[in-house]
């Protein structure tokens, strides 16, 4: 691993090499990482910023939206003077100024299921921040295939979910497939353009969100595998519940239909 850090790289992450937990190893293994973003939102937007801040080399997203207005009130990676640009450009502009010694790459398309599994296998973790259910379970099955870690989280009105899921690391860390073991009946979960949100509740769980990413790439603390953590923003309220790995999960148990991503076409 390199530790050979610049005078600018020590000045600009000295309060990260001043933990203990972190030090110079840790901001070497942030500097080394590969992060996917998938969605640039309202949760990417902080969860984006937060890794370029904390110097995560190389960081990846994947958006195919163009930038609205109704997109401000929450997607604070953005800006006004901004709209009509596509999304992943217009993050990378905001992570790129505030952090330029970071490697920030756009994937301005959808992921389907001839690009997922490619483009997610060139990264070491996955951050999955979009907001359907089509790219949920699409990203959930690419990251289970490749043997990714996804860091998950998800928003509606003034609630919020974060797990990670990486089922590769052992027999007690579940896949998304074992909290949800299929996508809902449409129309059954509104979408946050039919039911609203509170756009700093998008900010207070993407900050948990890359807080997770960075927990995993520099091994520290208790992570949330097997875990979700779910806050309630009007009671001020957050918990965390216990999520098993599912036996008969058709992603990771052992009798796992998942061979490929034919069934996302």
């Amino acid at each position: 691993m390199d530790l050979d850090f610049s005078e600018t790289e020590i000045d600009r992450y000295s309060r990260h090499i001043l933990l203990g937990e972190v030090g110079g190893v840790g901001q070497a293994r942030l500097r080394a990482a590969r992060v996917l973003v998938v969605g640039a939102g309202g949760l990417g937007s902080p969860l984006i910023m937060y890794l370029a801040a904390a110097g995560v080399g190389t960081i990846g997203i994947v958006d195919d939206d163009r930038l609205e207005l109704s997109n401000l009130q929450r997607q604070i990676a953005h800006a006004t003077d901004r709209l009509g640009m596509g999304k992943a450009a217009s993050a990378a502009i905001a992570a790129s100024a505030l952090n330029p010694l970071v490697d920030v790459r756009t994937h301005p398309m959808r992921l389907d299921a001839a690009n997922a599994l490619d483009l997610i296998g060139s990264y070491d973790i996955v951050c999955d921040g979009s907001d359907n259910f089509a790219t949920r379970f699409l990203v959930a099955d690419a990251c289970v295939l490749a043997r990714r870690t996804l860091v998950s989280a998800a928003v509606l009105r003034f609630e919020g979910q974060l797990a990670t899921f990486k089922p590769h690391a052992g027999p007690h860390c579940p896949c998304y497939r074992c909290l949800h073991p299929a996508p809902p009946p449409p129309g059954l979960v509104p979408a946050c353009n039919e039911a609203g949100v509170l756009g700093a509740v998008t900010g207070v769980m993407g900050t948990l969100q890359a807080t997770e990413v960075l927990k995993e790439i520099i091994g520290i603390g208790q992570g949330l595998a097997g875990r979700l953590l779910v806050w309630d923003a009007l009671s001020a309220r957050m918990r965390t519940i216990g999520l098993p790995r599912d036996p008969a999960c058709s992603a990771c148990g052992p009798a796992a239909s998942l061979r490929d991503l034919s069934a996302h076409g």
